[in-house]
């Protein structure tokens, strides 16, 4: 019976969380891993060089790469599971490591972006106060509490996670499809509302002040409080595209796995649900952009790291002399 539910060996019925599984998922994780990889490797590495010293949110902004580069390097493995027919060789350890970095990462970048958002707010509603936030120290102090939360939220996964044994196969189960159900639903409505809902309150709240603060006073156009609007608006976006649809669909996975629905609306829904994995982990790239709206001068470090300053303006004046030529070429004989 487990194989027919868990591991889609019901020819009986739609195939499409099959397809989804072993089209799907190997590309996207694949190009995932590619641009994730060298996006924070390249952010990591100018933050290191070129923008020192750091501010607090210098310090969340390499700790969120520093997780997505941790998270982006265990993608070869799952490109290399789905493409090789949902066959896992590579052991209990490994299973257990890949599946609890993907939901580290998940909650760990929620929590960062939820500092970020917080840090804006105050910024912009206590410009008194700003200097002093923006100190090492509450950077270092909310990173730790980040990393220490994260931890102790994800802990319990290590022990639901496994292999499973099925047709002479070996299939490293993701969460939503651990064995048996019951052992799981309380905790992901636990993960969901603590770890999800509860900071995107947080976040919308920290953009409903910013958006207040911004129509008071004569510099309600200043950069700083329009970059604070522009980086609460980008965090609340991830939140939405990217955070949201993985938890909704986690729940009703889980949930159909306890009711009498038919294959075909079970089939469908998991492959919703698969659907929605890539998707979270492409927060990597809303990261990406998150950085050169930081405010720390990312964009000049990026720039100067690669000399755009120097090729940029002659490619500007190349394109200049080319079209002026062009309209020189079109414009009839006299």
């Amino acid at each position: 019976m487990a194989c027919v539910m868990y591991h889609e060996e019901d020819h009986n019925c739609t195939d499409v969380d099959i397809l989804v599984k072993r089209y799907y998922l190997p590309v996207s994780y694949g190009i995932i891993f590619t641009v994730g990889l060298v996006g924070n490797l390249t952010s990591i590495s100018i933050y290191l060089i070129k923008l020192r010293p750091w501010k607090s949110n210098s310090i969340i902004m390499v700790n969120l790469a520093l997780t997505d580069l941790l998270y982006v390097l265990s993608m070869p493995f799952l490109v290399y599971y789905y493409s090789n027919g949902d066959s896992w060789t590579l052991g209990d350890f490994m299973c257990r490591f890949v599946r609890f970095g993907f939901h580290f990462n998940l909650y760990g970048s929620i929590l960062f972006l939820t500092c970020l958002a917080i840090f804006r707010y105050v910024v912009v509603s206590q410009p008194l106060k700003a200097a002093q936030v923006q100190q090492k120290m509450w950077g270092i102090v909310a990173c730790l509490a980040v990393w220490v939360i994260a931890a102790a939220e994800i802990a319990p996964m290590l022990n639901m996670i496994s292999l499973d044994e099925c047709n002479n196969k070996t299939y490293c189960l993701d969460f939503a499809s651990t064995i048996p159900v019951e052992d799981i639903r309380v905790y992901s409505w636990l993960l969901t509302v603590f770890g999800f809902l509860l900071p995107l309150g947080v976040v919308f709240m920290c953009y409903i002040g910013i958006v207040r603060q911004l129509k008071k006073g004569p510099k309600t156009t200043s950069p700083c409080r329009m970059r604070a609007r522009r980086v609460s608006v980008l965090i609340l976006v991830v939140f939405i595209v990217c955070f949201l649809p993985y938890h909704i669909l986690r729940a009703l996975r889980i949930e159909t796995r306890r009711m009498n629905v038919t294959c075909a609306v079970d089939r469908i829904i998991h492959a919703a649900y698969i659907i929605s994995r890539p998707l979270a982990a492409f927060n990597t790239f809303f990261n990406l952009a998150l950085y050169t709206l930081s405010g720390d001068n990312f964009r000049r470090a990026f720039h100067s790291t690669f000399h755009f300053e120097h090729w940029l303006p002659k490619a500007r004046s190349l394109l200049k002399v080319a079209i002026i030529r062009n309209r020189s070429n079109g414009m009839p004989a006299q």
